[in-house]
């Protein structure tokens, strides 16, 4: 899978299916960009989502089991398991099942997996797994797709199956089929309304260009931006700091080196070398400085 959007995070990146090479953009409506909710009692999105290449749910097609159309856009996919996964990272994925959800009258299936690379991969093979290994997930994952809308003042979405998750071979046979659907696409037997096929590794496909054309679309596209902490309040920042371990004393007024450890891991950065800093002070100041470096 490709994944769109790491867990825990609210920025709706998708696939722009309608742009040269499909890159991975942020949603934009009415000239904003699209956050989902932090829908109560969940953060973000509560899986690494994203999609499955080489398939799309065409919305020629009345599906069979849901009674309406595909939603013009790859598979969805729920990856489940421990590691938090970065933005536009491919990874390897064992299905295990599949939800079928109806997005506004369109059929848009969410297929639940894990990661092969995860600790836990082997114990995962069909959807009763994670019914048995995780508790109340599934559930938590049908409540957040019937709801994820509501706050943009849009109504629930609806589920085929009574929202009742299909098995792992139901739920490759939808994925087959996508992909045949896709196969259709990419080789003009039928028309993709707009979305953009344009690709360097499928032979048969018209839309087949040559890499050095996709790699100046890509070098011709904007840079990602450096990073940007926004800057802290140095005070809010000191009583956070004092709220967490109380090592800032009343007296000395110092920070030891375990609380600048503390506060140094987030962003991934050594200790400083020095082992006490003065508070509040220019040292104190430096060092917040370099934290947001």
């Amino acid at each position: 899978m490709v994944v769109e959007v790491p867990r825990w995070s609210n920025a709706k990146m998708e696939i722009a299916t309608k742009d040269p090479l499909n890159p991975i953009k942020q949603d934009v409506k009415k000239g904003k960009l699209r956050y989902v909710a932090n829908l109560f009692p969940y953060k973000g999105y509560i899986w690494n989502y994203g999609a499955i290449p080489q398939t799309w749910e065409d919305p020629r097609h009345n599906d069979e089991h849901t009674g309406c159309c595909g939603d013009n856009d790859p598979i969805d996919v729920c990856e489940i398991g421990s590691k938090v996964c970065a933005r536009g990272e491919i990874i390897r994925v064992k299905v295990l099942g599949i939800l079928a959800m109806i997005d506004e009258g369109e059929t848009d299936w969410k297929v639940i997996a894990i990661n092969v690379d995860d600790p836990d991969a082997a114990n995962y093979n069909d959807i009763n797994d994670v019914k048995r290994l995780k508790p109340g997930y599934l559930e938590a994952t049908v409540d957040w797709f019937r709801r994820y809308k509501v706050p943009d003042g849009k109504p629930e979405n609806q589920f085929a199956f009574d929202a009742e998750f299909k098995d792992k071979d139901f739920a490759i046979d939808i994925i087959k089929s996508t992909h045949d659907y896709w196969r259709a696409l990419v080789t003009k037997k039928t028309d993709g309304k707009g979305i953009s096929c344009m690709n360097t590794t499928v032979f048969e496909s018209p839309f087949q260009c040559d890499p050095d054309a996709a790699k100046a679309i890509v070098e011709a596209a904007a840079s990602p931006r450096k990073q940007f902490f926004p800057p802290l309040d140095v005070r809010i920042l000191c009583k956070v700091l004092l709220w967490i371990s109380g090592s800032i004393t009343r007296k000395t007024k110092e920070i030891s080196l375990e609380y600048k450890l503390i506060l140094l891991h987030p962003f991934r950065l050594k200790a400083l070398d020095a082992k006490v800093v003065t508070f509040p002070s220019f040292k104190f100041i430096e060092l917040i400085n370099q934290i947001l470096l």
